[in-house]
């Protein structure tokens, strides 16, 4: 036999299995979909063509009054709050934990948070920290605050991290060379053949990448999504301020943490992603029925998911 014609049939053969291979690592294949939704895939290939923005103001009283209470009793910031309300949204509204990649929906099998800081706290030449956790069903909000502050202390003790061996490897490499090696991983990663390994500690295969502006003083963005990685849902939230609302028709000030999203509208329909919203708002809005932690009894030390579960 013709020994092109034998290389000829083993190409066809990879490239027909390679084509339908549905099975990833950190997602499961979601087969059902409407025509209209996996049309979409097609008409709106990136993540940044297909975004929506949004934004909302949330009271902030019940927040001061939680962090009043916490901070010094186990450690807690605006970041942490903001980690666990996102938490609870995620595992209350699952079709918010969905990614797009080779043109294919994917629901991702873990709840993942990637946030970031400064090494050193306002300190303007200090580099930035990239945090990514994966959140554990049965994990009550204490416990949370422990492994983000083991990870924070982790990551300001100057020891050189996963992300940092990353980079510096990745400057050891020509320009060429670099584009050449991106094609490469993002090629692997579309036809589901990228090692897990390569995207496990990857900040930006997550399912929501959350930004505090607040401790920096500053107003929240509306942020891109990255086309690198999965992550299809960006938050960024601000510092507190007085704001002028209407309630019950008379304007009075209120303190208010102003928070913008943006939203790959390719996961799922407005309405779902409106739900998921509330959750949040609902959330941070009333961190101490949500989260707990604040009873001298130990009382309301609960998971924050699943909701019915006891401590």
């Amino acid at each position: 036999m013709n020994p092109w014609l034998i290389v000829a049939i083993v190409a066809g053969v990879l490239f027909v299995l390679v084509h339908f291979k549905t099975s990833r690592a950190d997602g499961t294949y979601v087969r059902r979909l409407h025509p209209y939704r996996r049309l979409m895939f097609f008409i709106m290939r990136t993540r940044n063509e297909s975004m929506v923005y949004y934004d909302d103001a949330i009271i902030a009283d019940g927040i001061l009054d939680y962090l009043a209470r916490a901070k010094e009793e186990f450690g807690v910031d605006l970041t942490h709050i903001v980690v666990g309300a996102m938490n609870i949204t995620l595992a209350e509204n699952p079709t918010m934990n969905r990614f797009v990649v080779g043109r294919r929906m994917y629901q991702r099998k873990h709840r993942e948070l990637t946030f970031s800081m400064k090494r050193k706290a306002m300190e303007r030449k200090a580099k930035l920290a990239v945090v990514k956790m994966q959140m554990e069903d049965g994990e009550t909000f204490r416990a949370l605050c422990a492994r983000i502050n083991g990870s924070i202390t982790h990551q300001r003790s100057g020891k050189r991290t996963h992300a940092d061996k990353e980079y510096q490897l990745f400057d050891f490499f020509p320009r060429t060379g670099l584009r050449f090696f991106t094609w490469v991983f993002l090629a692997l990663d579309y036809v589901n053949l990228l090692p897990y390994a390569f995207t496990k500690e990857d900040g930006l295969y997550t399912s929501c990448v959350i930004a505090n502006l607040g401790s920096l003083g500053m107003k929240p963005a509306y942020h891109h999504l990255y086309e690198w990685g999965t992550s299809s849902l960006f938050v960024m939230v601000g510092h507190i301020e007085e704001r002028a609302v209407v309630e019950n028709g008379e304007i009075v000030i209120r303190k208010i943490l102003p928070t913008r999203y943006s939203y790959d509208e390719r996961i799922d329909d407005g309405l779902s992603a409106a739900y998921g919203m509330q959750t949040l708002k609902r959330v941070l809005e009333n961190p101490a029925k949500e989260l707990g932690g604040l009873a001298e009894d130990g009382s309301d030390i609960r998971p924050m998911w699943p909701r019915e579960a006891s401590a």
